[in-house]
């Protein structure tokens, strides 16, 4: 069993407080208590270390060399504290945990899941928001605990944990086979419009090149900025759009968006659920983080 050698927290602000301001009248005024007061801690905290901390002399006292070593680990440690406190005190609920995600990996898959969860942790406070752009997620300035990362790799400096790998399919609504000839394969979409996603342009002639069709570069189309955007596109019947099959699995199963052709394009990108590698979870965050792997189907996740 552990058990830690410390002074009374009182001598150590004493102590580092005088060494600091160079003086017992300043450090007994910064600290609301008399110079008696401050010169009795540091003695007590001198006799506790068994060595000066101070020179004395008349009213002034100067520190001592191992008073100078001593303060900077005092000061670091008091800092640590603080910064503790302080971050404590300003959320104080443990219960609560903070994410976020990209807007179609947050609206059309985590919404319809959320009650499960409250169901299970009702005690658990989860304030979801929305990722904006496709920069790298800043822990360091942004009040998250956790967020969901879609790329090729997961952030360097983050406990990771792939969630699920992307594999898009072309969908449409069953009305664009009432406006358009017969499908039977991919070369027959060059006539559709396409839906387009317009930071991932590339997917389109991907997954042509896959079927073995060229794109010209004057095929008819729609560019969104989000999937959010271009899956909507695609359910008001204004072309064909590429999703990954586990986005759209409700408008599949009730026939609101089809897959026109059974073709899968591997992208490569992945969503990952991550947090920084220094975090110490909180049991908000512990059970949100297994809820989510356990329902992605990661009941015995390992991070990566």
């Amino acid at each position: 069993m552990l058990i830690r050698r410390l002074p009374p927290l009182n001598a150590l602000r004493s102590f580092e407080a005088a060494a600091r301001l160079g003086s017992f009248i300043k450090a007994a005024e910064e600290l609301f208590v008399t110079p008696s007061a401050v010169s009795h801690q540091v003695k007590s905290l001198e006799d506790f270390l068994g060595l000066k901390l101070f020179h004395r002399e008349k009213r002034q006292v100067h520190i001592t060399i191992a008073g100078e070593k001593y303060l900077v680990a005092v000061q670091h440690a008091l800092d640590e504290l603080d910064s503790a406190t302080r971050r404590l005190m300003s959320a104080p609920n443990t219960s609560s945990v903070t994410f976020e995600a990209p807007p179609a990996f947050l609206n059309r898959w985590l919404m319809p899941k959320i009650k499960d969860f409250q169901t299970r942790h009702p005690e658990v406070e989860l304030r979801l928001s929305a990722a904006i752009g496709t920069s790298r997620i800043d822990f360091d300035h942004n009040d998250l605990d956790m967020a969901v990362y879609f790329g090729e790799k997961a952030p360097d400096g983050v406990t990771s944990y792939l969630v699920h790998r992307s594999h898009i399919v072309p969908v449409c609504s069953p009305r664009m086979l009432d406006d358009h000839e017969a499908i039977s394969s991919m070369h027959d979409l060059i006539n559709w419009p396409l839906i387009h996603v317009s930071s991932r342009k590339d997917e389109w002639p991907k997954m042509m090149q896959q079927a073995g069709v060229s794109m010209t570069g004057l095929e008819k189309g729609l560019s969104f900025s989000s999937t959010q955007l271009a899956l909507g596109a695609a359910l008001e019947g204004l072309g064909v759009a590429l999703s990954d099959r586990g986005l759209v699995a409700r408008e599949l199963q009730y026939d609101q968006l089809i897959i026109p052709v059974d073709l899968e394009l591997i992208t490569g990108k992945a969503f990952y659920l991550i947090y920084p590698d220094d975090l110490q979870l909180t049991y908000g965050m512990r059970v949100f983080r297994d809820w989510l792997l356990e329902v992605m189907g990661l009941a015995n996740p390992t991070g990566e």
